[in-house]
């Protein structure tokens, strides 16, 4: 009788064909010998040897584009586990309601491309219904930014980074995808070859799109609920009205009384603390918990702050928020709020407020046909000591567009 092979054995062989065929650019044999070698690999082993790649300096690019090879060929594998099982109202449950409405709108995208192709891109109604299915699927944005807002903290917080890192990359080339298509179908007319470009690029977002959802259920969520504990998925819980659904109302079977309570707690906590402090001595003037956090939520801006070893410690929780956050996102390092294409650009701009090299950093995009202005500021005391970063994001659209005067007597 054979030996089992230890996990970290089978974790170390994974790691070797994955980078051999990085460098070989020999994936059919890559496969062969993942086949013969792993035919028993569970979920958290492949996340584990993505974690020990990271940390071992190998770059998340790469892995990224190694990710779906060896998801391809762990799939008889993983199928074989099953999907989890949840309460409605459950985080996961939620997640696997949003897949399952996801596969309906690409199932109802295919079968209008296949009209559209029997009509010879002729039709304009059926077109024109490509547009709106498109529309819908585009609400996918905040299932993935639950995920990377809400879920991925926790993980992080239980040591496992591996997943956040990986993934995310992977959702932003969805984006990226519904961004291009999106410009396609903004045209006003099509030419015969964009239109064969339009099914091209939907047929790889579907292909993509499963291929995410088969991630997810097969790997995340089931590491996730062995990983994360039940008082933090109460917490993620707490958190996801803020950033909303995709298509989906949770539901409330799962553990109703504990989530009652968990608010009660909070609520209790807080009392506790407004009669503990009554006052906050500033610099100039006097102000009570109340007064503070009030004043900082009715700016027209978004405010975080970052301290000093890169941890989230607080952001305005404005009704109209630019962009989404969750409490989830409190005590957590910096860089794993922002996708990885951009987190060497963050480390820049963290590093060179440290060193004293520069005070502020500026930047505005268009989000939405909206122009938004986003400025880093460093954060030092009286002394020079570095306290943290100050992120502060403005639509400045109207403001862009003042001018002449407006008094005070004009009110």
């Amino acid at each position: 009788m054979k030996n089992k092979m230890s996990r970290e054995k089978k974790i170390e062989i994974m790691k070797n064909i994955l980078i051999k065929a990085d460098n070989s650019n020999d994936f059919e044999t890559a496969k062969k010998e993942f086949a013969k070698l792993l035919k028993d690999t569970d979920a958290e082993e492949i996340s584990q040897m993505e974690q020990s790649l990271i940390s071992q300096g190998y770059p998340v690019e790469k892995i990224q584009n190694l990710c779906d090879l060896h998801v391809s060929v762990f799939e008889s594998s993983l199928k074989k586990k099953g999907s989890p099982k949840n309460l409605a109202g459950h985080p996961i449950h939620t997640f696997i309601q949003e897949n399952k409405e996801l596969k309906k709108r690409l199932k109802e995208i295919r079968v209008y491309l296949n009209k559209l192709r029997k009509k010879n891109f002729g039709d304009l109604d059926i077109f024109n219904k490509i547009k709106s299915c498109f529309e819908e699927l585009k609400q996918i944005e905040k299932h993935y930014l639950r995920k990377e807002n809400q879920l991925f903290p926790y993980l992080e917080k239980a040591g496992f980074t591996g997943p956040s890192k990986v993934m995310w990359a992977k959702d932003d080339e969805i984006r990226a995808q519904i961004k291009q298509i999106s410009e396609i179908l903004g045209r006003s007319q099509l030419k015969r070859e964009e239109y064969k470009e339009l099914m091209e690029k939907i047929k790889r977002l579907s292909s993509d799109m499963n291929s995410m959802i088969f991630k997810e259920e097969k790997i995340l969520f089931p590491i996730s609920l062995r990983k994360i504990s039940e008082e933090d998925w109460l917490k993620i819980k707490e958190g996801e009205d803020q950033i909303g659904y995709s298509w989906v109302v949770p539901g409330s079977l799962w553990d109703a009384y504990a989530i009652k309570k968990l608010k009660s707690n909070i609520k209790n906590t807080d009392n506790v603390k407004k009669e503990e402090v009554n006052k906050i001595k500033l610099d100039v003037g006097l102000l009570n918990l109340e007064q503070l956090n009030f004043m900082l939520t009715h700016l027209p801006i978004d405010i975080s702050f970052v301290d000093e070893n890169d941890r989230v410690l607080y952001y305005s929780n404005n009704k109209e928020r630019i962009f989404p956050r969750s409490p989830a996102v409190i005590g957590r390092e910096v860089q794993n709020c922002h996708p990885p294409k951009s987190v060497h650009i963050v480390n820049r701009i963290l590093e060179s407020f440290k060193k004293g090299e520069k005070d502020h950093a500026d930047f505005w995009i268009d989000l939405h046909g909206k122009l938004i202005y986003i400025r880093y500021f460093a954060v030092r005391n009286a002394e020079g000591k570095y306290l943290g970063t100050l992120e502060v994001s403005q639509d400045i659209t109207e403001i862009k567009n003042i001018s002449g005067e407006k008094r005070l007597l004009d009110f």
